[in-house]
């Protein structure tokens, strides 16, 4: 497997802990929106507070991840989906703690008109599962 951080001076450097882009190879992992769902509940967990939300979307997709033989670190790319744009500095605060800055997957953030049972945050992402190793 191979992962290389893309980095220019010819774009805009990343303003939080995400890449300009990712070029890897191996099995990639598609993992569908998560959203706060509690998986043994199926209740939402912290309602109204994006943060808690936002631990548990990362959480299920964690799951998810290590379901398929991968690890957040394999993520290569990652699409954050808010209710509310005025979210983001909590969101990203939570995020940061899961991807360090330095080899954090390219990321897109947008706000959308309504997600999923009404929460907060939805974040999907994009792995690659390399055959002998998990370095990146």
């Amino acid at each position: 497997m191979t992962r290389k951080i893309i980095r220019t001076d010819s774009a805009p450097a990343p303003v939080g802990p995400y890449n300009q882009a990712i070029a890897a190879s191996g099995q990639m992992v598609f993992v569908a929106g998560q959203i706060p769902l509690d998986p043994v509940t199926g209740q939402i967990v912290g309602e109204g507070d994006v943060a808690q939300q936002t631990e548990r979307a990362i959480a299920n997709m964690k799951a998810i991840l290590e379901a398929a033989g991968a690890t957040l670190q394999d993520v290569v790319k990652t699409t954050v989906f808010l209710a509310n744009m005025n979210d983001f500095a909590a969101m990203n605060g939570v995020y940061a703690r899961y991807f360090e800055e330095a080899i954090a997957p390219a990321r897109a953030c947008v706000e959308v008109s309504r997600l999923p049972k009404d929460v907060l945050v939805e974040i999907e992402c994009i792995a690659v599962i390399y055959s002998d190793s998990h370095q990146a």
